[in-house]
């Protein structure tokens, strides 16, 4: 489910709020701390690095870098050009247009997404081969009707796939255009709204010519199906591939509508030939494609079972050669999902993974033998590769993301970082300790817990603790750097976090990965408690001031535990938490997670997995409650319906007990504006020490 993204706020979606020329221009904060404390203006004032892509042949490196005023309320992206072999960084755009997407078109030449024009189109720019790395000439080679969304290049140059919108449901105002200023919407099936938008339109692929200075000849490669490619919400051009002879195109899509497109997590991988303007399916329930370098093979990732978006991801590949071909499962060896890949050559992927709570590189061959070749208490995403040099990301609890290159022959498993983005920021901060545990469950199992401790910690002094429950459900608590759940800045509020990997989450093996599904209130929950209660061992905890916080199914956890902590806590907080479980399964709109993870729909009175869920719904158990609780939601959420939270609050109310709503009109399941990330700290932290830190004041 896409809740799982929720800890991943680093990945930073773009605002898309417009500027005026006349403002100045958002760029990197040079901001002076009063403190080596994390703040949140500290922390807005970071600058986040987004796509990063190294030239095959030069080995010089274009990135882009995203920054935030909170005065201005606003975001702006710049474009970066890097050689890591002098460390020489340039800036290559400096202005308040969007600026992202940046590829290598040739040696010399980068082509990138650009707003100037007044809608966002290709553009490239020239780049002197000299020490100095100047731009030399900026063109606009694209001038399509609508937004274009990404793109990429054929290996030969010749064609321009690009992402854009299409209309594919009709509106009311398309049935009756009499009633052109009508705000109603008739809905006739599901999966009418989709994250935080009304689904009236869909991504598609389209394919044009290119002769070095502008397009011809666009082609909708899905032109009348009603499909999205890339899929929604998150999908990007990875979802589809061009083969090395630029000949035909691999795509992701799937490829239902409505109540079938709600109740299926199955996608296709299908295989278009430019020439022939046709298409046939290639593998079913896949996606992501990827062609070897030599085009026999193609590589994808795969979950085995439809309905289920939790499965193991798997690394697939299939020799295209031989028609009696079956795909080999090549990362088997792996007992965890493969969350990204790339070719290093014909026989050869990079791929990334979480086991034991961090995201690691690996290395696998067409046998199977794979191999971790990064390390260190670090997660890591891949951006490409120079040969057996991989451009890699690397961010941890401890640290935002910066670039760094990874020598794959070295025995060294440490990369070279290449980026230090916001090192005049960190410099001036001191981090909490970041500590591993195991600690023995209930049944007998161990499970690794992160603890976060304060900075300065003196183990003489007894500290108020905090039980963070993650999200997802199956998301990993890995070293995860988030610009709003940051447990830097937790611990920087003299807080010591407790952050368990409970069972449900992947890195520890498919069996404690999937003890979740159907079982909401049961061994996860058991696992919380043991976390804090196995914490609260310890001299320095001062267990008598314990609080509870959450996002997502850690909201949920929020709710349930208020229900059951048997007055372990003093303090609550569930951010875009599941209150009812009965309503969750009829408002989300992605109903084959509710038709897994709750076992089926509650009027299913059979159905024993679905009533043990709905049995373990936190609403029926708010006659507990008596704990303060602060609920947080955003009403443009469209996989947990802000109502929840609104029914939340209600029931803490009418049972007499301290609450607090924290409600964003134009936030969805994350809170992405600077200011409304400001309150959401203030809130947050204010509601916290009311309760933890009682004897301070």
């Amino acid at each position: 489910m896409a809740m799982a993204a929720l800890v991943l706020g680093s990945c930073g979606l773009k605002n898309t709020t417009e500027m005026s020329p006349s403002e100045p221009v958002i760029g990197k904060n040079e901001i002076k701390l009063d403190s080596d404390r994390l703040t949140a203006e500290a922390l807005w004032a970071m600058g986040r690095i987004g796509q990063a892509e190294i030239n095959e042949q030069t080995g010089l490196v274009v990135y882009s870098v995203t920054y935030y005023s909170v005065e201005q309320n606003k975001s702006n992206s710049e474009l970066f050009l890097l050689n890591p072999a002098d460390g020489t960084t340039v800036q290559l755009t400096n202005d308040n247009h969007y600026q992202g997407q940046a590829h290598w078109l040739s040696d010399d030449m980068i082509a990138y997404l650009s707003d100037e024009s007044g809608s966002s189109q290709v553009w490239t720019m020239k780049i002197s081969q000299n020490r100095a790395m100047k731009v030399n000439e900026l063109k606009q080679i694209t001038n399509y009707e609508k937004d274009i969304e990404d793109f990429m290049f054929s290996p030969d140059h010749s064609k321009l796939l690009f992402i854009s919108q299409v209309k594919t449901v009709e509106q009311t105002v398309d049935k009756y255009p009499d009633l052109p200023k009508a705000s109603g919407r008739i809905v006739t099936d599901l999966m009418y709204k989709h994250w935080d938008e009304w689904v009236e339109n869909a991504p598609h692929p389209f394919l044009a010519d290119f002769d070095g200075k502008e397009i011809t000849n666009i082609v909708d490669i899905l032109e009348g199906e009603p499909y999205e490619c890339p899929m929604k919400p998150f999908g990007g051009m990875e979802q589809l591939a061009f083969s090395p002879d630029s000949k035909q195109i691999a795509y992701t899509c799937r490829k239902k509508t409505g109540l079938e497109y709600a109740i299926s997590t199955n996608s296709d991988i299908y295989l278009y030939d430019i020439c022939a303007r046709t298409t046939k399916n290639l593998t079913e329930g896949n996606t992501n494609p990827a062609f070897s370098p030599d085009g026999t093979k193609l590589a994808w990732q795969s979950m085995a079972r439809d309905g289920y978006e939790s499965d193991q991801n798997r690394l697939m590949v299939l020799d295209l050669t031989a028609a009696d071909a079956e795909p080999q499962f090549v990362s088997q060896a792996f007992e965890s999902n493969v969350d990204e890949f790339l070719w290093l050559n014909n026989s050869r992927l990079a791929f990334t993974g979480c086991w034991h709570a961090v995201e690691h590189i690996y290395t696998v061959n067409l046998e199977g033998f794979a191999q971790e070749v990064s390390g260190g208490q670090y997660d890591y995403s891949l951006c490409g590769h120079q040969g057996d040099l991989i451009l890699c990301k690397r961010h941890s609890m401890r640290e935002p993301d910066d670039l760094y290159l990874l020598d794959l022959p070295s025995d060294e498993l440490m990369p070279k970082q290449i980026t230090f983005e916001n090192k005049h920021i960190l410099d001036q901060l001191t981090m909490g300790k970041v500590e591993e545990r195991w600690m023995r469950t209930c049944d007998g199992q161990q499970m690794l817990t992160w603890i976060i401790y304060p900075p300065h910690f003196d183990p003489s002094k007894k500290y108020p603790t905090l039980l963070y429950c993650e999200g997802g459900p199956q998301s990993p608590v890995s070293q995860f750097w988030s610009y709003r759940w940051n447990f830097m800045m937790m611990s920087a509020h003299d807080y010591i976090i407790v952050a368990p990997n409970r069972r449900g989450l992947p890195g520890f093996g498919n069996e404690w990965n999937e003890e979740i599904s159907g079982d909401y209130g049961g061994l996860c929950m058991k696992d919380y408690l043991t976390a804090i209660d196995e914490m609260c061992k310890e001299p320095y905890v001062d267990k008598d001031h314990l609080g509870c916080v959450g996002a997502s199914f850690g909201g949920f956890s929020v709710y349930w535990l208020a229900g059951h902590h048997d007055k372990r806590f003093k303090a609550f907080i569930a951010h875009d938490g599941i209150f009812n479980l009965e309503m969750q399964y009829l408002e989300t709109e992605e109903k084959w997670f509710v038709n897994w993870d709750l076992g089926g729909a509650p009027w299913e009175k059979g159905n024993a997995v679905a009533m043990r869920s709905y049995a373990n719904s936190p609403h029926l158990f708010a006659d507990k409650w008596d704990t303060p609780i602060l609920c947080i939601h955003g009403e443009k959420d469209y996989r947990i319906l802000a109502n929840q939270a609104m029914a939340a609050f209600d029931a803490a109310k009418m049972r007499g007990v301290d609450a607090e709503l924290l409600i964003f009109p134009d936030e969805n399941h994350w809170v992405l504006k600077p200011q409304n990330g400001i309150l959401w700290q203030r809130t947050f932290y204010e509601w916290l020490d009311k309760y933890l830190k009682v004897e301070s004041k």
